[in-house]
């Protein structure tokens, strides 16, 4: 039985990072009319939603996740006068556009903290999450950014601590606090009006905190990001932001969640129960991820059948109700094909199309971050002075005050840093990738002078780019790829990722080789057809004559449609 049908199920959704995308003034900063400039570039992807990282008006402590002002623009970005263009140019395109919501915590130089940190009876003091200092040292929180870890930063003006489960300068906002609520309703209501369709909502789990702030028995960062997201009042406040605001309109929200399990999945999306449409899970972000640690990479990378267990599990889970989100990487993340494929020249294009049609062949709505559709790959900067970044700042201060290995740890973030997906946009190879005329704000993956562009590739039929196209064209052609059941054939290979698509008479085969070398694989007898037909193959096919046996190239992808 086929689920509910809509717009945002079917629609794949392009994030645009518009600090990096096209700076039209020379400043070196991307802005809102170096996105308007390529709108007809966006609309021949083949995507149907932008969602753009925030726009507001921040002092940049963590590239604009510390929003100062909820209503007003950037002024590095533009006015809002530009916004309205991008959005009236959008809409005239069939695009639709997802802001970011970024409402667990804010800036400290916005007004209500401002207010609230200025004594101790204020009007906005309740607005966020103090601990007056004659109570001791608060119980311990940690944080994302903190160079001592510490989620409760003193404050001199009124003897107290602030809670920041990220930087010092982003507290969170204290949502037990109805006022606090209606403040975000009626700022979601403004955006709405103004014709956004929907919010990618950050870190949306953490908005709930027990305010009797108790101890936490947990040792390691992991374990309280489980905690965070299980606040009391998570589910009825999302509901209420459903009920108040996100169903008067023809919207969908995609929640970031952190600390979200499996078994919990449905609690958050469920269509009964009137909170979110989806979310980012993080079990294939931290399938990488070295032992109890959230940003450094295990020795060893990942397995194919673990890859498979994560996508196979949780399509399970919205196999009856709910939906899921599909991404490889977004602005958090390094490069999906230096991540989950080859970057190095032989293995880079077959593995970066493989990745897509891995994507677009999937139950779920797929995101691709910008430039996926060329195959950037990561940067790998080596010298801390390359890196903008508060995250990796951060953390290798505290490597060094602590006396750590900062070696390691810069070589550790030439994989994992979230710098490698926040270079410039690379549309051609002029001087800084045609990204800049003037100083980019952060360096340029020097690639771009090798095929890794645009321009390079836009008018070559074997490009990444073109691949890209078709992949998406396909998914729009066959609902079966959108709506279809999904089964994984083999989970145990650890060469081929083989599944199928069925929906009602149409059925898809998918075979991807997740290998650097030549690989065979025979179809067991329970996948029963009477002729396949190629849809498409990001290299030529060696040889499929056999019924059900194949071989692959490395990194090759090829698409059936089977026929009984």
């Amino acid at each position: 039985m086929m689920q509910t049908q809509t717009w945002w199920k079917e629609g794949i959704v392009y994030q645009i990072y518009p600090r990096s995308y096209r700076d039209t003034t020379g400043n070196g900063i991307g802005d809102l009319r170096g996105i308007i400039e390529k709108l007809d570039y966006i609309a021949s992807l083949g995507v149907d939603i932008i969602w753009l990282n925030p726009i507001y008006d921040s002092p940049n402590d963590d590239n604009g996740y510390d929003i100062r002002d909820y209503r007003k623009i950037m002024a590095e970005f533009g006015t809002m006068d530009d916004f309205d263009e991008l959005l009236s140019g959008m809409k005239a395109r069939g695009l639709r556009l997802v802001m970011d919501l970024v409402v667990n915590h804010c800036s400290d130089e916005h007004e209500w903290f401002k207010e609230s940190r200025a004594s101790r009876d204020n009007p906005y003091r309740d607005y966020f999450h103090w601990w007056p200092a004659e109570k001791g040292t608060p119980p311990k929180r940690w944080s994302y950014f903190d160079l001592e870890e510490n989620a409760w930063q003193y404050d001199k003006q009124t003897d107290a601590y602030y809670l920041h489960y990220f930087a010092v300068k982003q507290p969170d906002l204290k949502w037990e606090n109805p006022k606090v609520r209606q403040e975000v309703y009626d700022m979601m209501h403004f955006w709405f009006q103004k014709g956004v369709d929907g919010f990618r909502m950050d870190v949306i789990p953490f908005i709930s905190k027990d305010i009797t702030y108790p101890e936490i028995d947990a040792k390691e960062p992991h374990e309280y990001i489980a905690y965070y997201a299980n606040g009391p009042k998570v589910h009825e406040y999302l509901n209420e932001l459903n009920n108040e605001v996100v169903s008067k309109y023809d919207a969908f929200t995609v929640g970031e969640g952190p600390g979200i399990s499996i078994d919990d999945a449905l609690d958050f999306v469920h269509e009964d129960r009137k909170e979110i449409d989806m979310f980012f899970h993080f079990d294939l972000m931290s399938l990488d991820r070295a032992p109890g640690e959230v940003f450094k990479m295990r020795d060893g990378g990942y397995s194919l059948p673990e890859f498979k267990k994560v996508f196979t599990d949780w399509d399970a889970a919205f196999a009856k109700a709910g939906w899921g989100s599909l991404f490889l990487a977004n602005h958090d993340f390094p490069r999906t094909v230096s991540r989950w494929g080859n970057d190095t020249p032989e293995h880079w294009r077959n593995s970066a199309t493989l990745l897509q049609t891995f994507l677009l062949t999937m139950r779920g709505t797929p995101y691709f971050y910008q430039g996926d559709e060329i195959g950037m790959t990561n940067v790998r900067f080596t010298d801390i002075e390359d890196y903008r970044d508060i995250n990796t700042i951060n953390r290798y201060e505290t490597v060094k005050k602590r006396g750590g290995d900062l070696e390691a740890f810069m070589d550790s973030e030439q994989h994992a840093a979230r710098e490698n997906a926040r270079t410039p946009m690379q549309w051609d190879n002029t001087e800084n990738a045609g990204f800049t005329s003037g100083t980019p704000w952060i360096n340029v993956n020097s690639d771009y002078k090798t095929g890794v562009s645009v321009k390079d590739q836009l008018n070559k039929k074997d490009s990444t780019l073109s691949y890209f196209k078709q992949m998406t064209a396909l998914r729009k052609k066959y609902p079966a790829l959108v709506y279809g059941a999904y089964k994984c054939i083999k989970a145990e290979d650890e060469q081929i990722y083989c599944y199928t698509r069925t929906l009602e008479s149409e059925r898809f085969l998918v075979l991807l080789n997740f290998s650097e070398d030549t690989a065979h694989f025979s179809l067991p007898l329970s996948v029963s057809y009477n002729r396949k037909i190629k849809v498409i193959s990001n290299d030529k096919i060696i040889d499929d004559r056999t019924f059900k046996e194949f071989t692959l190239r490395p990194w090759q992808a090829i698409v059936y449609r089977l026929e009984n």
